[in-house]
């Protein structure tokens, strides 16, 4: 099935004001944001979650190390493309990024912790092992940073899911970033 994927101008009234600010923020309606916006709930909920998500306890560069551990394990070309092409606007280092969209180790240890407990969260629906969760404790992270992965993998389950139900076009400004799993 095939959304529609509106923007400021014919969105229904109810998401035009959102999908303005969208606009604002980014120079452009990404198409994922132009769907949601037929669900005020949803494009609400979506844009909530996502704030929720940067006051979690990461930093920028670990957020996106979660976002796309999840979207790698999810299959989400949308997503891995969107988040690949964020990251290198943060100067998320390239070995970092490159690891991350082949689903390897990443060479520095505490980023490679998150982002191995993040597919794990994802793959085994939460039923993490103790030994996986204490591993995360040991590279430095804490019960909140547990929640906060908790939190992270909803937000893209939101996104991943839709774009694999909508098979949403890749924007050209995520372009460059294009993957296939």
């Amino acid at each position: 099935m095939k959304f529609t994927s509106y923007n400021e101008t014919n969105a229904p009234e109810d998401t035009k004001g959102i999908l303005a600010a969208v606009k604002g923020k980014y120079g452009f309606v990404p198409n994922l944001m132009g769907v949601l916006a037929e669900s005020k709930p949803v494009i609400e909920s979506y844009i909530q979650l996502s704030d929720q998500v940067s006051n979690a306890g990461f930093d920028p560069i670990e957020t996106q190390v979660m976002y796309l551990a999840a979207n790698f394990e999810n299959e989400c070309d949308y997503c891995m493309a969107a988040h690949s092409t964020i990251s290198k606007g943060m100067n998320m280092p390239e070995d970092v990024l490159n690891s991350l969209r082949a689903g390897t180790d990443i060479s520095n240890p505490k980023l490679n912790a998150l982002a191995v407990f993040t597919r794990s969260v994802v793959s085994k629906q939460g039923w993490v092992s103790e030994q996986d969760t204490q591993k995360f404790i040991d590279a430095g992270f804490t019960q909140k940073h547990i929640l906060g992965v908790v939190l992270g993998v909803a937000h893209k389950t939101i996104s991943n899911y839709i774009n694999h139900i909508n098979k949403t076009e890749v924007d050209s400004q995520f372009a460059g970033q294009i993957w296939k799993k």
